[in-house]
């Protein structure tokens, strides 16, 4: 190869790796390393077409029950299992119907094609199953609110994520809140 090609490649080798580096970094950033869900970009991009195609989508939005006083209480390494255990129970349940994503922090989220589709009391009970944690079993509750778009006047994700919200914290604020809610109107 003569001096003048060379030169001529090194500049088109050199953008070609830093595409491929720029590409996986952009994959990587809609996947929340821990739990390996699609992070709140990756999640809407994908909820926004199930919703779209799917009239009667059910969307669920989750959070984890006093959190933080796990991870006060056994660490931050017990907080990671149950972050994950929380993933794996939810993509389970989403299955093919639909997707699950981490919100950030503790809160999560899902979208299904159907409220024909799984039994949400069945998700409910799995995420309400205790963690093996270093040689012990740790209580592990979470709060979940759930919309079923054809409920709603206008249907869209903000509209479902904010009624969804209001079921979740109506569950947090019972006694014995550790359960489900579903919007109805």
């Amino acid at each position: 190869m003569d001096t003048q090609a060379l030169a001529l490649s090194v500049p088109l080798i050199g953008w070609a790796t830093h595409s491929a580096y720029l590409a996986q970094r952009l994959a990587t950033a809609r996947r929340d390393p821990l739990t390996g869900l699609r992070t709140r970009a990756g999640w809407t991009a994908r909820a926004e077409r199930i919703i779209r195609r799917h009239r009667d989508a059910v969307v669920l939005l989750l959070d984890l029950d006093d959190f933080k006083n796990l991870n006060d209480a056994h660490g931050h390494a017990a907080g990671d299992v149950a972050l994950t255990a929380t993933a794996k129970h939810l993509t389970a349940w989403c299955g093919r119907q639909g997707i699950a994503g981490r919100l950030g922090g503790d809160e999560f989220a899902a979208v299904i094609s159907s409220d024909g589709g799984p039994d949400l009391g069945s998700l409910t009970r799995a995420l309400h199953q205790p963690l093996a944690y270093a040689g012990r079993r740790l209580p592990l509750y979470v709060s979940v609110g759930s919309c079923c778009l054809a409920d709603l006047p206008v249907r869209s994700l903000s509209d479902a994520l904010a009624a969804a919200d209001s079921a979740m914290y109506a569950t947090k604020g019972k006694t014995g809140r550790r359960g489900t809610r579903t919007l109805s109107h």
